[in-house]
């Protein structure tokens, strides 16, 4: 899971490098591997990318050369390709035009395309990003419409049905065709987020200022206004003078909205509107069905305390304390300077991350009965830490709820849950989870009442969304049984991945102890320095 953002300002004479910063690092919760801005500058490209958090990979000089009214920003959470700096959005072709892509999800079908681009277009693809393929695809659609005499904007719309047209998974995402256009697109199933924002220009009469984003909260904190979300099979062109173009890119019969549910379990920030509903109303509703369920399944429970395990599952600790009656306390407290675990690669590093992570404040646990409630629970690593820290802060029984249900799949649509051996719901029922994690008994949400929260806090009811690591199906046909995911263990799995990170050229070096080449490979332009020298 990405976050993705692109603005396009009215005054040409304007700068989108700070917004891009900032909208970034409201996003940053989506990504902490990597992040990356393009901005264009009277027809001229800058760009900075890097391993790293947004604050880390843009100092002030960094910044200086970001110049331009017209940009794309990124921040990456690796689950194709590798964790390599040279993999870090936006990517870029030269020709035509100079075009830029940042990109949000994960293609089922990449190798395959990767084949055809090389074999069928003659592009070279350079590394095993999906997001290189998108851009690939849809440079060459550029060039042949353009051969051909089309209308530009025609063109794009074209070249964006060519990539829907053979582009099968979950994914949005942002086109920078310089000194043309800005496109923001969704995949057919609607199943990755993006929303549109516009504003009036402060400088240009008469004229807008135009916004995309993964979530609503970066369109909110710089200032313009949310206007839709971006359907399914959708794409919309805005081109250099301020012409909005929208148009869906393939039949009816093959666009369903089916977003994914887990952005309003985990990803999403609460403060965020998706498909225009509330996050945080959908974790209240969250809440309150777990503890009926709690209710149902324990009617003379004897829990003494709620408490939530930071951040994602507050909203719901608190409805799910009010409707059971007991008081919801902070027992953890958080250090917000360690990345989330959950997208943090490899198990060892997620679990000695846990105690760093969270402190527990004793007093709220010494002889009590604690109900800890969790946004969800994959590999358990996590869980089981935390439950061990109740008990030594002194807790008599320590039970755990989930505001998901079990998760027994593989995600292939850009969430890093790539094999099911690695989960702990994994053929085991509650009793045995439970006894895997340490707790006295765990109270996952049904699959049903996950449904239930989320349209009946967007007042709707005939909703369908992307449940595929809960259900075991998935929206673009594949089946738990095919080739892909068996190839998708051997390239995903933590052993894998340990695997990667010690083949780079910054590990290497570091055996030989060595100083790591200052970016590893990475792509760091700052065009156009005007003869200006830095130490």
């Amino acid at each position: 899971m990405c976050g993705i953002l692109g603005l396009l300002l009215a005054d040409e004479d304007a700068h989108v490098n700070q917004m891009l910063f900032d909208g970034l690092t409201v996003l940053q919760h989506r990504g902490q591997d990597a992040a990356g801005i393009v901005t264009s500058e009277h027809g001229r490209l800058h760009l900075r990318k890097d391993n790293g958090l947004v604050k880390d990979v843009f100092q002030t000089h960094h910044m200086i050369d970001l110049r331009g009214n017209f940009g794309l920003g990124h921040v990456r959470y690796p689950t194709a390709g590798s964790s390599s700096c040279a993999e870090a959005q936006p990517l870029y072709t030269n020709y035509p035009h100079g075009v830029c892509v940042a990109h949000n999800g994960n293609l089922t079908n990449a190798a395959d395309l990767a084949d055809y681009c090389r074999n069928k277009l003659g592009r070279h693809i350079n590394t095993d990003s999906d997001s290189e393929v998108l851009l690939n695809i849809f440079a060459d659609s550029l060039i042949k419409g353009e051969n051909n005499g089309s209308d530009m904007v025609e063109n794009i719309f074209s070249a964006v049905e060519k990539v829907m047209s053979l582009c099968k998974g979950g994914y949005a995402g942002m086109y920078l065709i310089n000194g043309i256009a800005l496109v923001g697109f969704r995949d057919p199933h609607g199943i990755r987020p993006i929303v549109m924002g516009t504003r009036k220009s402060s400088t240009v009469d008469e004229k807008s200022d135009y916004i995309f984003a993964s979530e609503s909260v970066a369109i909110d904190t710089l200032g313009f206004d949310l206007v839709r979300d971006v359907e399914p099979a959708e794409a919309i062109v805005i081109t250099m003078d301020g012409q909005v173009h929208t148009r869906r890119c393939l039949p009816e019969d093959k666009i369903s909205l089916t977003p994914c549910i887990f952005e309003h379990v985990y990803f999403a920030r609460p403060d965020s509107i998706m498909d225009g509903i509330s996050v945080y109303e959908s974790r209240l509703k969250m809440g309150e069905k777990l503890a009926y369920q709690i209710i149902e399944k324990y009617p003379d429970h004897d829990i003494d305390v709620v408490i939530p395990i930071p951040d994602t599952s507050r909203t719901s600790a608190v409805q799910a304390a009010y409707i059971l009656g007991r008081p919801y306390r902070e027992g953890f407290i958080k250090n917000r300077y360690i990345a989330r675990t959950f997208i943090m690669p490899g198990q060892e590093t997620r679990r000695k991350s846990v105690r760093l992570k969270l402190n527990t404040i004793k007093s709220e646990f010494a002889g009590r009965n604690v109900l800890l409630v969790d946004d969800s629970v994959v590999r358990g690593t996590t869980a089981t830490e935390i439950i061990q820290m109740a008990r030594d802060a002194g807790a008599n029984k320590v039970y755990m709820t989930s505001a998901a249900p079990p998760i027994r799949y593989p995600n292939i649509y850009g969430i890093d849950i790539p094999t099911r051996h690695e989960l702990v719901a994994y053929e085991r029922d509650d009793e045995e989870i439970a006894e895997k994690l340490g707790c006295d008994w765990i109270v996952y949400q049904r699959l049903n009442d996950l449904e239930d929260s989320v349209n009946e806090a967007g007042d709707c009811s005939d909703q369908s969304y992307e449940t595929s690591c809960f259900s075991g199906t998935y929206v673009t046909g594949e089946t738990i049984d095919s080739d892909y995911f068996t190839k998708l263990h051997d390239l995903r799995n933590d052993d894998a991945k340990l695997k990667q990170l010690e083949s780079t050229g910054a590990a290497q070096a570091a055996k030989a102890g060595m100083p790591p080449g200052s970016h590893d490979g990475c792509e760091n332009l700052q065009n156009d320095r005007r003869g200006a020298t830095r130490a």
